[in-house]
């Protein structure tokens, strides 16, 4: 069954790259509406940008969607987790910014909103994207796959030189609240020299130590630490969750990730979808839609920690 919000949601923060303010409102939509963004501050014509791969593009410190008619926004990628985590597949998102706001750097803070709006079903049939065979995309030593699998599951590695990062590994089964449990909570994390050559190239003017983990030669400058041991592995699971949801439905697969980012996974996405032999597109089944990362969601998978 497809689902939707059973209240609007308004949200305001900042741009972490741009810097600059956002109001944001998350708006209930009927079935097979799917997922878009409506850009409240371009005309209105050519606004609004869909979440599907076709409106992808390529992009390392962030996920971003164009339209057409050129109409942008970045840094969807928390959101998009936070709705796949919880099983919204129709949604209209006025934004009068180019940027979603990062508030505190994980998807916690709109999950915690979504859970307090409600969801409720559309009276229709969920379509959900099985891969039927191995698709996979490499980039130096980064690599990025979906293999079959009856559900959701993501294992991912990462290898960063801070000592206080190192090598890290996951590995988890995504269905029923696991994302709200384990990864949600999880703040997006840099090198206090990257944010120093970010911001003097004019990006991530809106971020701080309250909206990211800042790691400098083995120490974690942020107050009160980690929220959790392996917190940047946990961030990167959340990022591959946002990003697949870009296919703009469910994909039930298993997703291997080594050292990949959202540009590595937008190229997947494309990489699978590109070959009608890799997936299929069909009516997900009630065994199916029961082990769906939003499938039998309560209050008590989600805790905001900070």
């Amino acid at each position: 069954m497809q689902q939707t919000l059973a209240t609007p949601i308004h949200i305001s923060g900042t741009g972490l790259h741009s810097g600059l303010p956002v109001r944001m409102r998350l708006c209930p939509a009927g079935a097979d509406h799917g997922l878009c963004f409506e850009r409240v501050d371009l005309p209105e014509s050519g606004r609004v940008i869909a979440v599907n791969p076709d409106n992808w593009v390529e992009a390392s410190l962030c996920t971003v969607l164009r339209n057409e008619a050129g109409a942008s926004v970045s840094t969807v990628e928390h959101l998009l987790a936070a709705l796949h985590g919880c099983g919204i597949h129709n949604l209209r998102i006025e934004i009068d910014a180019p940027e979603v706001p990062i508030l505190d750097g994980s998807a916690a803070p709109f999950v915690q909103r979504i859970l307090r709006a409600g969801v409720v079903g559309c009276n229709a049939p969920l379509n959900v994207i099985r891969v039927l065979r191995p698709v996979s995309v490499t980039q130096g030593d980064a690599f990025a796959q979906l293999s079959p699998s009856d559900h959701l599951q993501m294992a991912f590695q990462i290898d960063f030189p801070d000592p206080a990062i190192g090598r890290q590994a996951r590995a988890l089964s995504l269905s029923n609240g696991a994302f709200l449990r384990e990864l949600s909570d999880c703040r997006t994390f840099c090198m206090r020299r990257d944010v120093e050559a970010m911001q003097a190239n004019g990006l991530a003017l809106g971020g701080s130590l309250d909206n990211a983990v800042v790691f400098d030669e083995g120490q974690v400058l942020s107050p009160g630490g980690l929220r959790r041991a392996d917190e940047p592995v946990r961030h990167k699971m959340l990022d591959a969750m946002g990003d697949l949801y870009v296919a703009g439905r469910p994909i039930i697969a298993r997703y291997e990730g080594h050292k990949a980012g959202h540009a590595l996974t937008g190229k997947l996405l494309r990489a699978l979808l590109s070959d009608p032999a890799n997936f299929e597109l069909s009516a997900c089944s009630p065994d199916d839609c029961a082990r769906l990362p939003g499938a039998h969601i309560t209050k008590s998978d989600f805790s905001l920690s900070a």
